[in-house]
């Protein structure tokens, strides 16, 4: 296998399964971003799932110290599911996948990688802009107009395999490609095990449960 791909894995449920999905048809190295996130814990998670697949890893750090989001900046609580009314919530980080895909993509140009896999989904998910199909079809565009390989009629190509899915449809295709859910960390705060109250760890609750598997990582209290 000669084709090359640069993943974005962040150590949650949907990216671990996109970066399976993508060792299928790539040779995949896996992209995973320090970027002042409170759950450093999937740093860790991002490194030993790279461990079980067999697959390189590059960890950047980058510095966002202008925060934004409740993910940053620590004098902002983390919300519970439901507990806010914003159309977008607090937990939007600004312009994260625009600055994650751009990384990616100069990466990619410079190793010879063809495609850049990114696990966003637009069913079952928090209403992030950046993470909807338009925008994606956008970036495209961008990367034909300002890249070189898109100059060069070849550009990268933006992956986004689980764009589409469910909750649900996700973990169905996580277990059939043995992705190592114990590894994964979905929950947005930091602690030994998953709070199971904010909006990323009901979401998994819900999809692991309409999907009729078990998750390993989620300990009863």
């Amino acid at each position: 296998m000669d084709k090359k791909a640069i993943v974005l894995l962040s150590g949650g449920l949907d990216s671990a399964v996109t970066l399976y999905m993508a060792r299928r048809d790539y040779t995949p190295r896996a992209l995973i971003f320090d970027y002042g996130q409170k759950a450093l814990k999937e740093l860790e998670s991002a490194k030993r799932i790279c461990d079980e697949a067999q697959v390189e890893y590059v960890l950047l750090k980058i510095d966002m110290p202008w925060k934004g989001s409740s993910l940053l900046d620590f004098s902002r609580e983390v919300p519970s599911a439901g507990s806010g009314e914003e159309t977008i919530p607090d937990t939007y980080v600004p312009a994260r996948n625009i600055i994650f895909l751009s990384y990616g993509v100069s990466f990619a140009e410079a190793s010879g990688s063809e495609a850049v896999f990114i696990g966003a989904h637009q069913l079952d998910y928090s209403n992030y802009p950046d993470c909807r199909g338009e925008f994606f079809d956008s970036f495209r565009q961008v990367l034909a107009k300002g890249t070189k390989s898109g100059q060069e009629n070849s550009p990268v190509k933006i992956i986004t395999p689980v764009l589409n899915k469910t909750k649900k449809e996700i973990v169905h295709a996580g277990h059939a490609l043995n992705v190592p859910f114990e590894h994964t960390w979905s929950c947005y705060r930091q602690g030994d095990i998953p709070c199971g109250e904010c909006e990323s760890c009901v979401f998994r609750i819900k999809a692991f449960e309409q999907a009729g598997l078990s998750d390993p990582l989620m300990v009863k209290k």
